[in-house]
C-alpha cells in the first residue's frame, strides 16, 4: 500500500538565497517532491513544503536539519518571527495511506535521528508530545533560542524530549512533531501600529479566548501591522471566519484590513469555502466549480456509466475467482461507504441557520469521520495485504517445520487484528450516525439510514473474518484479548 506524507519544515533563514538553495538540494531525494518555497526577509524565516513516501521523507527532513546546522547560526539571527533552532519546527501531516499515529511514531524516529547524528535536542508537539503542555508550539518556544539556552540545564521542564540538556551552540534546539493540516494565513492592516495587530491577535486565537483553532500573533511586517495567524483545523474554523473576526476586531481600533497572504499551500476546500461564504451562493456545491468538473470527467468518475466508473473495477475485483479482495475489504468499504455518508450529512447540515445550535456537535463527527472513513479506506487493501501474507506464511513453513507455528500465528495475528480494527471503527462510524438523525436536516434521514445499515454491514462483515482466523491461532492469550474486544462491540 502506497504511503503519502506531507512535511513542512520551517527554517530560520529569509534572507539569503543561496543558504536556502543548499537546505533544499539537501532534501532532495527519491520518492520525496518539492511543492513550495516561501521566503520573507522580515521574518528571516523560510517555508518549505514536501511530499513523500513515508520512509524517504523521514531522511530528507532529518538531512534538512544537518544542513541547517551547518548554515545558521542563531547567535546572528535576527527577525521578526519567534525562532528556537536553526531547522525550527519539522511537522509531518498524514495525506494517504497513513494516520496521524504513524506520523506520531515518525516524529519521533526522526527526532532521535536529529539528536544522534547532530546533537541537536529535539521537543516533540502536537499529537507526538509527550505531555499536554507540549502539544502547544508556543509553550515549548517561550524565550526562544536564548531563554531556552539560559534554562535548559537548570529548569526540568525545558529538558528535551531527546538529547542532552543543552542547546546546539549555532543551532539551538529542534521541534518535531505531528498535525493536520495547517494553514498559515497572515493579515496586513491599514496601520503600522503593531501593538493594534496584537490586541487582535489576542482576541481571536484560542490561547486567549478567541476562535477554537487558531493561533496567533502580531508583528511588523514590511511596515504594515500583521496579525499572524495559524489555523489548525481549517474545516472547523474556516479561513473566512478568521479574516472576519480580524476585520471586525481592527475596526474596534478604527483600522481594516488591506490585504492578507498565505504561506506555504492551502487547500482548495478552504478557498471553496470562502466563495461559498463571501458570495452566499445558494445550495453551494464543489461540483458548480467549472475545474472540478473537468477534472472528474477527465480522471473518469463521470464517463459514461457515471458514478458507476468509479467503483466498478472494485466490485469487478471482487467478483473475480481470486481470495482477495475479499470479504474483509468490502466489510471495509462498506464502513468507509457509510462514514462517506453520515460525514456529507453532518457537512450539509452545519452551518445552515436551523442547526447552528448543534455546530459544535456537528464539527465533531464531521472531523471524527473523516479519520474513520481514511482508516477504513486503508483498510480496503490492508485486508488484502493481510491473508495474502498468511497464505505466504504456511507455504514458507513448509522449508522450516521447527518454525512454522510461530511464522503462521505472527501472519493470523495481523489478518485478525485488521478486520478487527474494521469492525470497532464500523461501530463507531454507526453510533455517531445514529446521533445525527436528531441534529441534522430531516430530508437527509434515507442517507442516514443507509449510513446505519453499511456500518452494520461492516461490523458483521469484519466479525465474521476475526472469528475465522481464531479457529487456527495458537496464541491463547492473543485469542483472549481478542474475543475481550469482539464482545465489546457486539
Amino acid at each position: 500500500m502506497s504511503t503519502l506524507v506531507e512535511c513542512v519544515p520551517n527554517f530560520s533563514e529569509g534572507c539569503d538565497p543561496k543558504k536556502v538553495d543548499a537546505i533544499v538540494a539537501a532534501m532532495r531525494m527519491d520518492g520525496v517532491y518539492l511543492l513550495d518555497r516561501e521566503m520573507d526577509a522580515d521574518h528571516n524565516r523560510s517555508v518549505i513544503t514536501l511530499v513523500g513516501e513515508r520512509e524517504a521523507i523521514q531522511e530528507a527532513a532529518i538531512r534538512g536539519v544537518g544542513k541547517a546546522a551547518e548554515l545558521i547560526d542563531l547567535n546572528a539571527h535576527k527577525g521578526a518571527h519567534p525562532r528556537m533552532g536553526a531547522a525550527d519546527v519539522v511537522p509531518f501531516i498524514p495525506i494517504d495511506g497513513v494516520t496521524i499515529e504513524d506520523c506520531v511514531a515518525m516524529a519521533k524516529h526522526v527526532g532521535e535521528e536529529i539528536w544522534k547524528r547532530y546533537q541537536i535536542p529535539v521537543y516533540l508537539y502536537e499529537a507526538a508530545a509527550a505531555t499536554p503542555e507540549r502539544q502547544n508550539l508556543e509553550n515549548i518556544r517561550r524565550g526562544q533560542f536564548e531563554g531556552i539556552r539560559a534554562e535548559i540545564a537548570t529548569n526540568a521542564a525545558r529538558k528535551p524530549d531527546f538529547g542532552e540538556a543543552r542547546v546546539h551552540p549555532t543551532a539551538g534546539a529542534t521541534v518535531v512533531g505531528a498535525r493536520k493540516f495547517l494553514i498559515a494565513y497572515n493579515v496586513f492592516l491599514n496601520t503600522p501600529d503593531v501593538e493594534i495587530a496584537k490586541k487582535i491577535a489576542k482576541a481571536v486565537r484560542f490561547s486567549s479566548g478567541g476562535m477554537r483553532f487558531v493561533k496567533g500573533a502580531g508583528f511588523l511586517v514590511r511596515g504594515l501591522a500583521q496579525v499572524s495567524m495559524n489555523l489548525t483545523d481549517f474545516e472547523q474554523t474556516p479561513v473566512h471566519r478568521v479574516f472576519e473576526a480580524v476585520k471586525r476586531e481592527a475596526s474596534r481600533y478604527g483600522v481594516m484590513p488591506v490585504s492578507s497572504e498565505i504561506v506555504g499551500l492551502i487547500p482548495k476546500k478552504a478557498l471553496e469555502q470562502a466563495a461559498e461564504w463571501f458570495l452566499q451562493v445558494e445550495n453551494f456545491d464543489s461540483s458548480l466549480i467549472l475545474e472540478n468538473r473537468l477534472t472528474a470527467v477527465m480522471s473518469g468518475k463521470m464517463a459514461v456509466g457515471g458514478l458507476r466508473a468509479g467503483v466498478e473495477p472494485f466490485i469487478e475485483q471482487l467478483a473475480a475467482p481470486t481470495a482477495t479482495p475479499g470479504g474483509g475489504s468490502a466489510a471495509a468499504a462498506a464502513g468507509a461507504m457509510a462514514a462517506g455518508l453520515a460525514g456529507m450529512v453532518a457537512s450539509m447540515s452545519r452551518g445552515k441557520k436551523a442547526y447552528l445550535q448543534y455546530e459544535s456537535q456537528l464539527s465533531a463527527a464531521i472531523a471524527r469521520l473523516d479519520t474513520l472513513r481514511e482508516a477504513l479506506k486503508a483498510a480496503v487493501d490492508a485486508d488484502a495485504e493481510s491473508y495474502d501474507a498468511v497464505m505466504k506464511a504456511y507455504k514458507l513453513a513448509k522449508g522450516d517445520p521447527g518454525g512454522a507455528d510461530a511464522l503462521i500465528d505472527a501472519a493470523l495475528k495481523v489478518a485478525t487484528e485488521v478486520p478487527l480494527s474494521v469492525t470497532e471503527k464500523a461501530r463507531e462510524v454507526g453510533r455517531i450516525t445514529e446521533s445525527l438523525f436528531a441534529i441534522s436536516n430531516p430530508n437527509m434521514k434515507s442517507d442516514l439510514t443507509t449510513a446505519v445499515a453499511l456500518s452494520q454491514a461492516a461490523v458483521t462483515g469484519g466479525l465474521a473474518n476475526v472469528e475465522i482466523n481464531l479457529g487456527s491461532l495458537k496464541d491463547e492469550v492473543f485469542k483472549a484479548e481478542v474475543r475481550r474486544r469482539v464482545e465489546a462491540v457486539r
